[in-house]
Formats: structure tokens, C-alpha cells, sequence
């Protein structure tokens, strides 16, 4: 069976951009992946979309042109941009189509996400009790993690410190400053051990992919970057995820640790043979967490690889080399396919200031959300 190839990219700037919509970002980072893999719309023959709190993808044909084209709207919390890339690649790969498109765009208010109990099926007394407010299930399931694994508070800090010291070099990033340790570990608590500088932030943002079979990638020409395989997966039984109303005393696995193992089976490669990483930083516990969830570390050993550096640029695996939802926001629509935009600009060896350097050759981005839904997608070229 050949691959997908990603030959077109696209972004509109993550943050705040009051005089444009959502669906105005996502139809910018829609034409800058046309130009980038040199087709018009017309010749797109399907797309994927989605948003959560900006309409309807599909409405992007009135702008881009109504060309008649099959745009089934996705809408799968922060997996969605994840979701709409896994569906574009199964309709290539099954041979209907060979040039597709994948875009996810959004627009957050200021202030914590605010979801209901009822619309993710939980009782009222779940959000009574608030635990709907994701900071606060997100600090306890990391001091829980943290008391059994042994990481300490200035690992967290260490996170948060890197990911913005990457965000200085990536234009498309929200906050492009860099914030040294100790101001991270003495700002503001939210929820602890959390501190304000240590979480994303709901924001702004597009992103949009041009899928092409093998033979028309090659047609095309362009730099070719292939999809070598994405996965998509639910929580299983035993898994504490956000939203969880408790957690089992029988323990199962995640919906991460399933869809990376599914991932690197169909790319036949394992952690060790990948070289740069983008990983889901709800806040920096997440993506100490998800190390060990995707099979890059073994829970615990967090603390001696942050310590050292390997997550950094130059390390053993730089994760988040754009600064990751810390340094970028998320805007849920776009969120995954920031990740996958910014592995085929390393793989082409054109990150500048935040390029991993000895010529990458593979890369692995992982998006994860509510109520325990992930997708993995592995990149090489």
C-alpha cells in the first residue's frame, strides 16, 4: 500500500486577532496550504474540517469556492484537528481520492474553557463539585502522578521554561517571550502545583493540510512528507481521564498509550527511532505525563531526562519545539494540526532559530482531550 503525503501547509498566527473570525483564519491557512503545495482549490477533491466554537467548516466553500466538493465537518473536543487529519488520510489510503484537504480553526473567548456535565454525560453534582473546571482535574491527576513518580515542582517548571524559550523562534506562536524558571515556579498559583505560566491558554488560531497520494505527491513535485501512519482511539476500561467521574480501582491502560502503540505498529518503528516530537501540553504535567503515555520514557524517569535537557532543541528528543499549547494557546479546532504543521517544517529543515538540528528524519506529534479521546500521527521523509 503507498502513503500519504502532507505537500501543502498552512497557518494563520495562534493568539488574538479581534478584527478577523475563526472562519476567516481557517480560509487564510486553507489558501497559504494550497500555494504551499501549488493546487488551486478546485483541484481539492475532499475535505475534512472542523471547529468548536466557530460554525461550521463546510462554510468555508463559500469563500474558497463551491466547487461541489465532499467537506464532512469534524467536531471531536481537542482531537479534532487529529480526527480530521486520520479521516483525510483513510480516504486516500483507500484509494477513493488523491488530493484532499484537513483544516481546524477556532476562536475562544478569554477566560477557562466552560463545558456542562450534560453535554459530555455526566451527572450535575460532577460540575457542583468543580470538576468541570479542567484546572482542577488536571492538578490533581498530576499530584497524584507526581506523589507516585517522584517529580518534583521545578520539573514542571522546567517544562514551562523550554517551551517558551522555543516560542521566541516560531512566528506562528502566541507568546514569543521567554520566561525564566524561577519566575514560572513564583507566579500565581491556580490550582496547585500549577502556576499561571504553566498552563494554555483557550485562543485563536488555523491550520490546514494538503493530503495527496503517493503518485500525485510525486507529480506535484514538492518537498514530500509521508504520513507513515495515525491512529485515533477512546478511552478504555479502567483509564482516568478528564471528565472521569472516578477512578477505578481496577487500572487500565489510556487512550494515549493505545493509540501510540497502534501508531508505531503501522509505521512498523518504535520510540527510539523518532526525532522530534510534539506532544499535548494541556499544561506542563500533560506532557510530562504523555512521555511515558506515548512510550518515550518510563514514568518517573521525567525528572532526570528534564533535568539534563533531552526534550530540549538539541536533546536526545526536543518535544514541543514551537513552545506546544503553553506557548501557543489552543484554539481546539487547530490544536492537532498545529502539531503536525510544525513536524513537516522540521522535516523539511525549515524551523530557522527552532530547527532540531542533524537533518530529522521522523516525528511524532500526539493530541489528546476530553473526555479521553487521542490521536497519533507519525511523520518521516
Amino acid at each position: 500500500m503507498s502513503d500519504v503525503c502532507i505537500v501543502g501547509i498552512g497557518i494563520h498566527r495562534f493568539g488574538r486577532t479581534p478584527d478577523l473570525s475563526g472562519l476567516d483564519m481557517g480560509v487564510a491557512a486553507a489558501r497559504t496550504a494550497l500555494g504551499d503545495a501549488g493546487v488551486a482549490w478546485p483541484d481539492i477533491q475532499f475535505a475534512y474540517g472542523g471547529s468548536d466554537a466557530s460554525g461550521n467548516a463546510d462554510t468555508m466553500v463559500s469563500r474558497l469556492g463551491m466547487t461541489g466538493i465532499q467537506f464532512i465537518n469534524v467536531k471531536n473536543g481537542c482531537a479534532t484537528g487529529g480526527s480530521a487529519l486520520a479521516s483525510a488520510s483513510s480516504a486516500i489510503r483507500a484509494g477513493e481520492y488523491d488530493l484532499g484537504l484537513a483544516v481546524g480553526f477556532d476562536k475562544h473567548p478569554r477566560g477557562a474553557f466552560d463545558p456542562r456535565p450534560a453535554e459530555w454525560g455526566l451527572p450535575e453534582w460532577y460540575g457542583e463539585a468543580g470538576l468541570m473546571l479542567t484546572t482542577q482535574f488536571f492538578a490533581m491527576k498530576l499530584t497524584r502522578y507526581m506523589a507516585l513518580h517522584g517529580i518534583s515542582t521545578r520539573t514542571l517548571g522546567r517544562v514551562a521554561e523550554k517551551s517558551f524559550l522555543n516560542a521566541v523562534h516560531a512566528p506562528h506562536a502566541w507568546r514569543r517571550e521567554p520566561v525564566d524558571i524561577e519566575t514560572i515556579l513564583s507566579a500565581q498559583m491556580v490550582s496547585d502545583p500549577l502556576t499561571k505560566y504553566m498552563f494554555c491558554s483557550p485562543a485563536e488560531g488555523a491550520v490546514a493540510l494538503v493530503l495527496a497520494s503517493e503518485a500525485k505527491a510525486r507529480q506535484l513535485g514538492g518537498p514530500m512528507i509521508r504520513l507513515k501512519a495515525v491512529a485515533m482511539r477512546t478511552r478504555p476500561a479502567g483509564s482516568f481521564e478528564v471528565f472521569a467521574p472516578s477512578l477505578d480501582v481496577a487500572r487500565g491502560g489510556s487512550a494515549t498509550t493505545n493509540a501510540s502503540l497502534a501508531a508505531f505498529t503501522a509505521a512498523g518503528i518504535g520510540p527510539e527511532d523518532i526525532d522530534v516530537a510534539q506532544l499535548q501540553d494541556t499544561e506542563v504535567g500533560a506532557e510530562i505525563m504523555h512521555m511515558a503515555e506515548n512510550g518515550f520514557c518510563a514514568d518517573g524517569e521525567q525528572e532526570e531526562w528534564l533535568a539534563e535537557g533531552r526534550t530540549r532543541i538539541g536533546g536526545r528528543l526536543p518535544v514541543n519545539t514551537d513552545g506546544g499549547c503553553i506557548a501557543c494557546g489552543e484554539p481546539i479546532g487547530a490544536s492537532g494540526l498545529r502539531q503536525v504543521y510544525e513536524n513537516v517544517v522540521q522535516l523539511r529543515g525549515d524551523g530557522g532559530g527552532r530547527q532540531v538540528p542533524n537533518d530529522p528524519k521522523t516525528a511524532y506529534s500526539h493530541v489528546y482531550g476530553a473526555p479521553g479521546v487521542s490521536a497519533v500521527a507519525i511523520l518521516s521523509r
